[in-house]
C-alpha cells in the first residue's frame, strides 16, 4: 500500500506541475501576437496536405485543430502546443520512475523539464511536437529494458513513426536508439520479431508524408540542406557546444549520464547513456544547431533524478545533509524555471526591462498588424482600375502569413510567394498585372518591372525591429519577361 500511495503521488505532482506551465502559457499566450512562424504554420493549416516543404505535416495539423476550435485566438492556436510540453513534464518524471525513482526523483525530474517546456509551449511550432515524440519513444525504450518485454518495440516504433510527421531530426534519434542498442547487452532484443513491428509502425505511420514526399521530388531534403548551408555560413551552429549547458540543466543530466554509463544501479540503463552519446556525435558532425538537441535531455534528466535521490539516500546518516542536498536541487530548478520564464513569457510590455532581457526571443511578435495596414494604405494609393488583378508578393512566408491573417478587414487579396509551401501554391490565374511587392532589393524589382515606384516603409507603433520593419513596400506594373520566368527567379527556400 506504501508503494501504491507513493506512486500515485508522483503523479499527482507532475499532473500539478505540468498544469502550472499550461496556466502560466494560457495567461501570456495572448500578450503580444503570433510570431513569424506561428503565422506560416497558420497558412499551411488552411492547406492541409501530407507535407510541406519546410516540414512534416504534424504541426499544420494541430495549428488547424486550433483554428477550428478557437478561431484566431492567439492563446487558444498555442494551447497543442501548450498541452504536449505538459504532458512532456509528466513523461519525463515517469521514466525516473522506470529508473526506480522515488517520488522526489520523479519531481525532480518533471521540474528540470519545465524550463524548456515553457519555451517550447509558448509557440505554436515543430519543436514542441518534436520534443514530445523524442521523450514518448525515450519512456518506451526504458520501459522496455526495465522489464525486457520486448514487445514495447511496437511502441518505440509508432513515437518513432510520429516523430518523423513532427520533423525529420527523429532520424537522428531512431540511428542513435539502434547504436545505443548494439553498445550494450541489450542488443538481444534486436533479434526480436517485435523490432520488425516496431519498423512496420513506424514506416505505416510515416508513409503518407513519405509518399508526399516522392511525389515532390522530395523537397524537404532541398529546403534542409539549403537552409543547413545558411545556418552554417552566418555562423548559427557554433555554439552547438556551449548550447548543450546553458540551454540546459548541465548537472542534473551530466549526472545522468554518469548514472547509466558507470553506476551499477543503472546499468539496465546503458543503452539510453549510449542513445544520448551518438545523437550528440551525430549532431555534432552534422553541424547542427544547439536546440536540435534539447529533445535529447529528458531522458537523462530522469537519471540524474535517480543519481541523485540514490546519492542523498546514502547519506541517511546525516539527516541535515539530506535536507540541504535537496534544498539545493529545488534551487537549481526553480531558478532555471524562472530564466526561462523572464525569457520565453511574454510578460511586460514592449520596451520595458522584462522585453530587453528577452527581445530576440519575442520581436517577431510586434507588427504584423501594423504591416498589413501598411499594405492596406498603399493598396489605396492604388487606382481603382489598377487593382482588379492585384497581388501582395513577398520574400518572407511571416509577411505573406500576417497579409493572409489580417487582410481580409480590409480587403486585401491573399499574399502570394515563392518561400516554402506558398511557392506550391502558384502566382494565380489569370496572374497579377499590378503588384505590391514586400521585401525585395529595389534594384531587383526596377529590372523586371516596367515601373516600380516606392509606396511607404514598413513601421510599427512600438519601433520594436522585427524581420520586417523598415521594409520599402512598392507599387509595381508591367512584368518584362512574363510571370513563369519571374517565378523561377524569386528564392524558393526560407
Amino acid at each position: 500500500m506504501e508503494r501504491t500511495w507513493s506512486m500515485e503521488r508522483g503523479t499527482w505532482l507532475l499532473l500539478c506541475l505540468a498544469l502550472a506551465t499550461m496556466i502560466a502559457h494560457a495567461f501570456t499566450g495572448a500578450g503580444f501576437g503570433f510570431h513569424g512562424d506561428e503565422l506560416q504554420f497558420m497558412d499551411d493549416a488552411r492547406h492541409l496536405a501530407w507535407g510541406y516543404v519546410a516540414y512534416p505535416p504534424m504541426t499544420p495539423f494541430f495549428a488547424r485543430l486550433s483554428l477550428d476550435l478557437f478561431g484566431s485566438s492567439i492563446a487558444g492556436f498555442r494551447f497543442f502546443a501548450s498541452l504536449a510540453q505538459a504532458l512532456a513534464i509528466i513523461l519525463t518524471g515517469l521514466m525516473a520512475r522506470e529508473m526506480g525513482g522515488g517520488v522526489r526523483a520523479q519531481v525532480l525530474a518533471g521540474a528540470a523539464q519545465v524550463p524548456y517546456a515553457l519555451g517550447a509551449g509558448a509557440l505554436m511550432i515543430y519543436n514542441s511536437f518534436d520534443n514530445i515524440c523524442w521523450i514518448l519513444a525515450a519512456w518506451f525504450v526504458v520501459k522496455l529494458l526495465r522489464s525486457g518485454d520486448a514487445r514495447w518495440w511496437a511502441a518505440v516504433g509508432a513515437a518513432v513513426g510520429f516523430g518523423m510527421m513532427a520533423k525529420y531530426a527523429m532520424a537522428f534519434f531512431a540511428a542513435a536508439l539502434v547504436a545505443g542498442f548494439l553498445m550494450t547487452d541489450a542488443r538481444r532484443y534486436l533479434a526480436s520479431r517485435w523490432l520488425w513491428a516496431g519498423c512496420a509502425a513506424a514506416l505505416l505511420i510515416w508513409a503518407p508524408n513519405l509518399v508526399w514526399e516522392a511525389r515532390h521530388h522530395f523537397v524537404s531534403f532541398d529546403f534542409l540542406l539549403s537552409i543547413h548551408a545558411r545556418d552554417v555560413g552566418l555562423g548559427r551552429t557554433r555554439s552547438f557546444l556551449p548550447d548543450q549547458i546553458y540551454q540546459t540543466i548541465a548537472p542534473l543530466w551530466v549526472a545522468g549520464l554518469v548514472f547509466c554509463l558507470k553506476t551499477v544501479s543503472g546499468k539496465r540503463f546503458r543503452t539510453v547513456g549510449w542513445m544520448y552519446v551518438f545523437v550528440f556525435a551525430a549532431l555534432l558532425m552534422a553541424q547542427g544547431r544547439g536546440y536540435y538537441l534539447t529533445a535529447g535531455y529528458p531522458m537523462l534528466y530522469a537519471a540524474g533524478s535517480v543519481w541523485w535521490e540514490q546519492r542523498v539516500a546514502s547519506m541517511a546518516s546525516n539527516p541535515g545533509r539530506q535536507r540541504r542536498s535537496w534544498r539545493i536541487a529545488w534551487v537549481v530548478v526553480a531558478a532555471a524555471a524562472v530564466i526561462a520564464a523572464v525569457v520565453a513569457l511574454p510578460i511586460g510590455p514592449p520596451r520595458s526591462l522584462l522585453w530587453k532581457l528577452r527581445e530576440p526571443e519575442l520581436r517577431d511578435e510586434i507588427g504584423w498588424e501594423d504591416l498589413v495596414a501598411t499594405v492596406a494604405r498603399v493598396r489605396d494609393s492604388i487606382p481603382p482600375g489598377d487593382r482588379e488583378r492585384l497581388a501582395v508578393l513577398t520574400t518572407s512566408y511571416a509577411v505573406a502569413g500576417a497579409v493572409d491573417l489580417y487582410g481580409d478587414r480590409y480587403g486585401l487579396p491573399p499574399a502570394i510567394s515563392r518561400i516554402n509551401s506558398y511557392g506550391e501554391r502558384g502566382y494565380g490565374d489569370p496572374p497579377p498585372e499590378t503588384v505590391i511587392a514586400i521585401g525585395f532589393p529595389r534594384e531587383f524589382l526596377e529590372s523586371r518591372f516596367a515601373s516600380c515606384r516606392p509606396a511607404e516603409q514598413i513601421r510599427n507603433r512600438y519601433g520594436i525591429v522585427n524581420r520586417s520593419y523598415l521594409q520599402v513596400v512598392f507599387v509595381c506594373r508591367g512584368l518584362n519577361e512574363g510571370w513563369p520566368k519571374f517565378w523561377d527567379e524569386l528564392p524558393r527556400f526560407g
